[in-house]
């Protein structure tokens, strides 16, 4: 029977221990929701149509689901003010057709933003970075139809590396 309770006593320390590095909520030391953001809309300097605002709808609606900051709106305007410029758009040939080795069957678009991040009432800048995001197109038989399609998904993934920089306080 000691074995037993000491066994027990044991495999419970354990996996409590387990878990003592989780934290829940913002990892940052901030209380979620404390502050306001407000995400100025990204200016796009890249030929690509339609990306900064891709990308800034994509910024705020993470931003919202992650709850670590509020949206600000037109009356209460942000704690924290985010600006960015869309700095680079590249597609680069991942894969190739068998049948033609320059004919480029999956690309990988890249997408580079400089963010900048200040804290309005210090001016205090808080990131300044720039951040990539990626993703994979399949071309299939148009490929403007399917860079179009992989827009948003270009997007989120940027939006979650600046959201990342944002709420963990990587900066």
């Amino acid at each position: 029977m000691r074995p037993l309770i000491f066994f027990a006593i044991c495999a419970s320390a354990i996996l409590s221990a387990g878990c003592a590095g989780y934290h829940l909520g913002p990892v940052n030391n901030a209380v979620a929701g404390d502050k306001s953001i407000e995400i100025v809309p990204f200016n796009n300097q890249t030929l690509q149509p339609r990306l900064g605002d891709a990308v800034t709808q994509a910024l705020r609606e993470r931003m919202q689901t992650d709850g670590t900051y509020r949206l600000a709106t037109r009356s209460n305007p942000g704690d924290v003010v985010v600006t960015g410029v869309i700095t680079s758009y590249n597609r680069e040939g991942v894969s190739f057709l068998r049948t033609d080795v320059a004919t480029a069957e999956n690309y990988r678009v890249d997408i580079t933003a400089h963010v900048v991040a200040r804290d309005r009432s210090t001016g205090k800048v808080l990131l300044d970075k720039n951040v990539n995001g990626y993703t994979l197109v399949q071309v299939g038989t148009d490929l403007t139809d399917a860079e179009r399609q992989s827009l948003p998904l270009l997007a989120e993934d940027l939006a979650r590396n600046i959201t990342s920089l944002l709420t963990e306080g990587a900066w």
